[in-house]
């Protein structure tokens, strides 16, 4: 589900779960350990990427419907691992979003140090109030630590997928480049970090993100018992499986 790159001490991990790169609980914990082996084993700084035209298409609803609440209390658990793992990685870790990154796509960049984008048609962002989910604190922080509060509402109220040049005008994203060149401007955004002072970097760095790391550390922020039980409401699971049904029309 996941493919490693090499680009000396920069390491490309590479989203490869087709068709659309879907979060389900195996590929959550396969990417929140291989982040932790790779900085484990020396790699100085991270790149996140997906296919071209496409980073991922958030959580895989389908397979995710067919979990008990408590199969969804550890997956939301383990994709909350996943998220303090990025915000808290000792090396830079950055987003090459290849394409499109609806919802939790846009969620993994939220927590990153730097988000590029593929120049092209590409929508992305928090769609979740569309499906009938309600973005739990500790995500709504983080976009708010982004963008900042107002649009930050008034993205989230609407629940709408943006254009890729919306996002770069509000925040969400912080470069938009050609296609082929996405990963390889993720690179050298690390390599120009990697060549500063490394204890000076590293300090500031951590202290910058040290808010971004500690939201974590409130339980009523992640509110891991209040997404299951709105996930199980009757208005979510009828909005998300008609969802699935139209998915499955359109495929």
């Amino acid at each position: 589900m996941l493919e490693l790159l090499s680009h000396d001490d920069v390491t490309e991990i590479r989203l490869n779960r087709p068709p659309v790169n879907a979060l389900n609980p195996a590929l959550v914990r396969e990417l929140s350990d291989t982040i932790a082996r790779q900085t484990a084993e020396g790699a100085r700084a991270l790149v996140l990427s997906g296919r071209p035209g496409l980073f991922s298409a958030g959580l895989d609803v389908p397979e995710l419907l067919d979990l008990d609440e408590e199969g969804m209390r550890s997956f939301w658990k383990d994709l909350f691992g996943l998220l303090e793992r990025i915000a808290a990685s000792p090396v830079p870790i950055v987003t090459a979003l290849t394409g499109h990154s609806p919802a939790g796509g846009t969620v993994i960049a939220l927590y990153a140090d730097y988000r590029i984008q593929a120049e092209g048609d590409f929508r992305l962002g928090l769609n979740e109030v569309q499906v009938g989910l309600v973005v739990p604190p500790v995500i709504h922080q983080a976009l708010v630590r982004l963008i900042g509060p107002y649009a930050a509402e008034r993205h989230l109220v609407a629940g709408e997928m943006i254009p890729a040049s919306r996002a770069l005008e509000i925040g969400l994203i912080d470069e938009i480049v050609p296609a082929e060149q996405v990963v390889e401007k993720a690179v050298a955004w690390c390599r120009r970090h990697l060549a500063l002072p490394r204890r000076a970097m590293q300090t500031t760095r951590a202290l910058c993100r040290a808010d971004l790391v500690g939201s974590f550390e409130d339980g009523k922020a992640l509110d891991v018992d209040g997404f299951v039980r709105g996930w199980f409401s009757d208005e979510t699971q009828a909005t998300m499986r008609a969802l699935v049904e139209r998915l499955k029309k359109n495929a």
